[in-house]
């Protein structure tokens, strides 16, 4: 007789269904794991041993083969923990076995037969919805998991309390799912930056078009700052992306206590963020910042002082909205659809344009710290901005700008027309819109043709930018409440062009 348990191994943020069957036959008393497992499933099979020790229970004097299947399809982490005990536990009719193929489970086991929390449980949950399955998770994972509804859950603390629900013993009650999470302290509010009147429309435009952004400016002039304020400027998700933002958190082990949140991921990797922790890598080929800033903000300080191999790594996902991570032992796609803002100085020391404090090194030190920025990865970049530095009599005599609040009504307002206009199975925004969408709302009146033209050729702008400034012009339009694009609205849109070598 084999006996069937049901588990999951995960690709990207893709729960694969997997079979664990166990077969007890005669011969030498032995113990094996096969089907592809990595070190940590492997090692399963003494934490199993050691959790039914502590259960009064032994294993029998048999062969026992554990088989995972699909056999050629890697397993990897210790939440196989605990479908191998169970599948092992049915094959001796310690529990029920077709109870125990109504679930998928995941868990791992402590020597004490506790279950620690794993990640994944959400993905989990999604996967065991669509095979029409229940879901067994640890009690620390509960909530999480609920956050799937009309799912059939267990979530105990051990497997003790299992085997008492299966018995009829002690019934577990469902869990409840988590709250969602505040807004993060410590936002920063549109209201507190003093001057930059350009720069601030120029985020706006950038929240409600998601487009990507570069400010260029002096140590000081509020890049960092105005960055930060972008988060409070962006509606929030959706329930299709809180869903898609909270699977990426549980496979990367970032949803704490099964939280989801419905702001905006806002990720700022520091300048030294090696390839893999920017794209995603390492052992079981996590994601990285750039997925886990799907369908938020991903903020790059300092961006020439990133590795080039780092940078030029973002055109895919800036292009195609998700990025692959290729290794020996995984190939993994994962969404990565984020909004990118940039800050640099103009040069190394970043006083280039300043008087009082002169570049010796100028121009050189300019041209060759802003070649470190490739022309393909400006290209991709909407809005450019240079940045001066606002004195402090400047910032004195400011008035108090608009709140982060009444700019994000507009910014609703113009993500709501964009929305009606491509629909539900289109573009989320303007900045991800083709070429097609765009020939089809974008008919230019002819002063506005004729200025794309001039601007086309004085810029040497490229298809691509071409097709940006188009998005950035619709953008404006939208905030505006205009059908068509206007001269107007296209020549603010070619004023974003114009900063470190527009193409």
């Amino acid at each position: 007789m084999v006996a069937h348990s049901y588990t999951v191994a995960f690709e990207g943020t893709e729960a694969r269904e997997v079979d664990v069957q166990c077969a007890l036959s005669g011969g030498l008393p032995a113990f094996q794991v096969v089907g592809l497992p990595d070190k940590a499933v492997a090692e399963s099979r003494e934490r199993v041993r050691a959790a039914l020790s502590g259960l009064g229970l032994s294993l029998p004097s048999r062969r026992i083969v554990i088989n995972l299947a699909p056999a050629d399809l890697p397993k990897a982490g210790s939440h196989f923990d605990l479908p191998i005990a169970l599948s092992l536990l049915a094959a001796m009719e310690v529990i029920p076995a077709d109870e125990c193929a109504r679930y998928v489970a995941m868990g791992e086991l402590t020597l004490d037969a506790r279950l620690n929390p794993v990640v994944g449980a959400l993905p989990a949950a999604v996967a065991a919805a669509s095979l029409e399955k229940g879901l067994i998770c640890p009690a620390q994972s509960g909530p999480e998991a609920a956050l799937v509804g009309e799912l059939e859950i267990l979530a105990p603390p051990c497997l003790l309390s299992l085997l008492n629900h299966f018995s009829g013993k002690a019934p577990l009650t469902p869990p409840e799912p988590a709250r969602p999470e505040d807004a993060p302290p410590g936002r920063v509010d549109l209201a507190q930056v003093k001057g930059h009147e350009m720069a601030r429309r120029a985020l706006e435009v950038a929240a409600a078009g998601g487009h990507n952004l570069i400010m260029v400016g002096p140590p000081g002039a509020g890049k960092s700052m105005l960055a930060k304020c972008l988060p409070g400027l962006l509606p929030p998700l959706s329930a299709r992306e809180a869903l898609e933002v909270s699977m990426i958190a549980s496979v990367a082990g970032d949803l704490r206590s099964g939280k989801v949140s419905r702001q905006r991921p806002f990720r700022d990797p520091a300048p030294g963020a090696s390839h893999a922790a920017l794209t995603g890598g390492g052992r079981g080929a996590l994601p990285g910042e750039v997925s886990r800033a799907h369908n938020g903000v991903l903020f790059l300080d300092e961006l020439p002082e990133f590795s080039s191999r780092v940078l030029e790594s973002l055109r895919q996902p800036l292009e195609t909205g998700e990025v692959t991570v290729a290794r020996a032992d995984a190939h993994v796609t994962y969404p990565a659809r984020v909004q990118l803002v940039a800050a640099m100085n103009p040069c190394r020391c970043g006083w280039l344009s300043d008087a009082a404090r002169a570049c010796g090194r100028a121009p050189n030190c300019a041209r060759d710290y802003q070649a470190r920025i490739s022309g393909p990865l400006l290209d991709r970049i909407d809005i450019r901005l240079d940045l001066p530095l606002v004195s402090i009599a400047e910032m004195a005599a400011a008035p108090t700008g608009e709140a982060s609040a009444v700019v994000a009504r507009r910014v609703a307002r113009a993500r709501a027309r964009q929305v009606a206009r491509y629909g539900p199975a289109g573009p989320r925004c303007n900045a991800e819109a083709g070429p097609q969408y765009l020939e089809d709302v974008s008919e230019l009146p002819e002063p506005a043709r004729a200025l794309l033209q001039l601007a086309a050729d004085k810029l040497n702008l490229t298809g691509r930018g071409v097709t940006r400034v188009m998005r950035v012009a619709r953008t404006i339009a939208d905030l505006a409440g205009e059908e068509r694009i206007a001269r107007g609205h296209l020549a603010e849109a070619l004023s974003y062009r114009q900063s470190i070598g527009a193409r």
